[in-house]
């Protein structure tokens, strides 16, 4: 197998709980406690592959350092967001807004952000090098099913777009 397939496949199987970890660590609060809805339906899903994949106590012991790293980074990019959040309410009150500060805060911002992704990615990616053939079995069907969803919200998604557009442009085109 070349280096870049064998890394697209490492990438891709961890990427269920990479994917959903970086979905965990962009929600604000909301409904439900800190991450509403979306927190309480990843930690479902987490839960219920954990379960499924019986670790030895090495395992876990990566599982848990995996999960720890995503959840430090979630609450230090929520912290991050807030931050420029606060600097952009603060760069509002100026007369002439300074773009270029904008700008460089905002890709400081991203680096950070993509730093923290990378520790998560590694975390998982070190957790899932340790599993078995058939503990890495159930962590691919899981990703599948995952892709599986997300394929079909995209679909509703771009249908419902498509509807709208197409009930907005009717009452133009009678005039």
């Amino acid at each position: 197998m070349s280096t870049k397939m064998s890394r697209f496949v490492a990438v891709a199987a961890a990427s269920i709980t990479i994917g959903l970890g970086a979905a965990y660590a962009a929600q604000p609060g909301g409904p439900g406690g800190p991450g509403g809805w979306h927190h309480d339906h990843f930690m479902q899903d987490m839960n219920k592959l954990h379960g499924e994949l019986n670790l030895n106590a090495d395992q876990e012991k990566q599982w848990q350092a995996a999960l720890d790293t995503m959840k430090q980074n979630r609450e230090t990019a929520r912290a991050n967001h807030k931050q420029m959040h606060e600097q952009m309410k603060s760069m509002q009150q100026q007369p002439i807004l300074d773009l270029n500060a904008l700008h460089d805060a905002h890709q400081k911002a991203a680096e950070q952000d993509h730093q923290l992704r990378e520790q998560t990615m590694t975390a998982w990616l070190n957790f899932y090098n340790g599993l078995n053939d058939q503990q890495k079995t159930i962590v691919s069907t899981a990703l599948k099913q995952h892709w599986a969803k997300m394929e079909a919200r995209h679909e509703k998604m771009r249908q419902h777009w498509e509807h709208g557009k197409g009930a907005a442009s009717a009452p133009a085109a009678a005039q």
